[in-house]
């Protein structure tokens, strides 16, 4: 039941769970927001899990959600929320849970690899250089990523962002799901996404990480290097940089998304004898 224009009980949970607003966003905004719509999904199911679990570690003292309290947001343009900062109060008879998280939904990677027709053993990755003002920086190196929109898959988001990025037009069929791949062996049951979680106990973000790895002539690889590239409407000034790909793992000591394509693209291809689906054996 709506307690006022500010508050408001969450649909679908039993005990009911109030959630309370700041001035500058409403009812229907936050549960439009896709990031919300996840995040309540998710925690609605991983609590309900702790009833249904025989070797659930809560089960004799389950945790509740209790209230959900919104403390800022950000818009992108004035229009469409682009973050969410808000407090959980989940607790059970012992004590509560840090519930303090930056909403922000899903992103993804792309490992781009690209080999010279002239010789397939020489492999060269695709990075880009742009200003990253939450790390400080103005020349932060990393793979081309961006973050989910509407775009309705995982896949389909990272064409689009492969596009915007580097001016490289690809296939959803030529690209490999890297981290589902890798979930898929490893048998997880949480009510996850099929994707990596960077900094999950501050934030919702989950990046999935594609592979795209094609032969090409070397001028066509040549033309990419210092190549000019974003959508200026969005603040993006990006510099197309190639790196060796023996290279990849120094600026994955940095960049956690870059760190996590290598580390996939390395093990699953031992896994797999040094084949990936889309993949030739050069």
């Amino acid at each position: 039941m709506d307690v006022d224009a500010n508050s408001f009980d969450l649909p679908g949970f039993t005990p009911p769970v109030p959630v309370r607003l700041t001035k500058d966003i409403t009812k229907e905004q936050l549960l439009g927001f896709p990031a919300f719509k996840t995040w309540a999904k998710t925690i609605k199911s991983s609590l309900a899990l702790q009833y249904t679990e025989a070797e659930h570690p809560f089960k004799n003292d389950p945790y509740t959600l209790w209230s959900v309290t919104v403390q800022s947001v950000d818009y992108f343009g004035g229009t469409r929320i682009g973050f969410v900062k808000m407090s959980a109060d989940v607790r059970n008879k012992e004590g509560y849970l840090p519930g303090i998280a930056f909403l922000r939904g899903g992103s993804v990677g792309m490992l781009m690899i690209l080999r010279p027709s002239d010789y397939k053993n020489e492999r060269w990755v695709v990075m880009t250089e742009q200003a990253r003002i939450p790390a400080g920086s103005l020349r932060f190196m990393e793979i081309p990523a961006g973050m989910m929109d509407k775009h309705g898959t995982f896949a389909g988001a990272a064409a689009i962002e492969i596009k915007e990025e580097t001016g490289i037009e690809v296939k959803e069929d030529d690209l490999v799901n890297l981290t589902e791949l890798a979930l898929a062996e490893a048998g997880v049951s949480e009510p996850l996404q099929q994707a990596m979680y960077p900094s999950p106990g501050g934030s919702d973000e989950y990046i999935a990480i594609f592979l795209w790895e094609k032969v090409l002539d070397r001028q066509e690889i040549e033309d990419l290097r210092d190549k000019l590239t974003g959508l200026r409407s969005r603040g993006e000034r990006i510099t197309i940089r190639l790196l060796d790909y023996e290279e990849l793992w120094k600026v994955g000591a940095r960049d956690a998304k870059t760190l996590a394509a290598w580390s996939l693209y390395e093990a699953l291809r031992r896994a797999r004898h040094n084949k990936l689906p889309n993949e030739r054996i050069y």
